[in-house]
């Protein structure tokens, strides 16, 4: 018996007005919320109804060609590697795009040139890009996207960016407050985790050459860690850490920090007295080890200040300023 290869025809916006009986120009309007023109309210729970009953979902090339630009907000998939702090915030801030009208999509392409990035976006006509990797965005990348008509630009990044409206997040200072900290209470001898889950690298290292920023103007060393996110990796640390001669650990984020602190704990390693340890991002966990971690907390602008910013951008072209990233120290007791 041969196989039934029949493909089912799309449902199609006459499909949603024959069924409403209304015309494919109200279905669009209805669908679209095309201002400027009138639909009784009966007419529109006609067409609402008749959208919901067939299944129909507008398609999303046709109605940006009608509007004359794209609602979509682009958002590189690096924002995956910034951490669970970040995650939340950036779950925020697509509720509040899509409260504003657009729609936020992740980009998973990989690329070692800025340039070649900016293509792969542009393809997609999106009507803002938000990078929170914003370091590797340059200039040529910027115009690039302007040319395909992409009109708002944002990124966080540690110094500003021509033609990008950019927001300070400099990573090399969560490096720095943690070595700072650390030093004050009297350590010396600094170990700085390097996560090797893949994408971390590229925060990792500001916040190791932050710390050893700090370290060169002490009497203190800065000796970076590989560690990967596992128990046996983490214990391989511990076992190893009398080896080393170190005294405190900066442990990249809180994640990783209670993940040596376990680790220390097991191998017998008293936490502070043997060894201090400082994480990031301060999240719920953190106050919750015993002993409690310290950390330092990144204090974002809000995801509803970025997601007007973004709309700023793309109704008018220019934004107000938004204030940096900050990082700042909140000591507990594993310091």
């Amino acid at each position: 018996m041969a196989k039934d290869t029949h493909v089912p025809a799309s449902i199609t916006s006459a499909d949603v007005a024959r069924l409403a009986g209304v015309s494919r120009a109200t279905v669009s309007f209805v669908l679209n919320d095309t201002q400027g023109h009138r639909v009784s309210a009966n007419t529109r729970a006609r067409v609402l109804d008749a959208a919901k009953q067939l299944g129909y979902v507008p398609h999303a090339a046709a109605r940006s060609l009608r509007a004359g630009r794209s609602n979509l907000v682009l958002m590189p998939a690096s924002i995956s590697a910034v951490g669970r702090l970040v995650s939340d915030w950036v779950d925020d801030l697509h509720s509040e795009l899509d409260r504003l009208g657009y729609t936020a999509v992740l980009h998973a392409g990989r690329f070692a040139d800025p340039v070649d990035a900016a293509r792969a976006w542009a393809e997609l006509r999106p009507a803002a890009v938000v990078a929170l990797d914003g370091d590797r965005f340059t200039a040529q990348a910027a115009d690039l996207l302007t040319r395909a008509g992409v009109r708002g630009l944002l990124a966080f990044a540690a110094h500003p960016v021509e033609g990008v409206h950019t927001i300070g997040f400099d990573h090399t200072r969560i490096g720095a407050t943690a070595a700072e900290h650390l030093i004050a209470r009297g350590r010396t001898r600094i170990g700085v985790v390097m996560p090797q889950e893949r994408g971390l690298g590229t925060l990792a290292e500001p916040r190791l050459a932050g710390a050893e920023s700090v370290a060169a103007r002490h009497p203190a060393t800065v000796t970076p860690l590989e560690l990967a996110y596992t128990r046996e990796s983490a214990l391989d640390l511990a076992r190893r850490w009398p080896s080393l001669g170190l005294d405190a650990v900066f442990a990249y984020n809180d994640e990783y920090a209670a993940l040596l602190l376990h680790a220390f704990q097991a191998e017998g390693i008293a936490v502070p007295d043997d060894v201090a340890i400082v994480g990031c991002d301060d999240l719920v966990l953190s106050a919750l080890q015993q002993p409690a971690l310290t950390t330092v907390r990144l204090e974002l602008p809000s995801a509803a200040r970025i997601a007007e910013a973004v709309h700023e951008l793309v109704e008018t072209g220019t934004a107000a300023p938004v204030p940096a990233v900050e990082a700042v120290l909140v000591p507990r007791q594993t310091s």
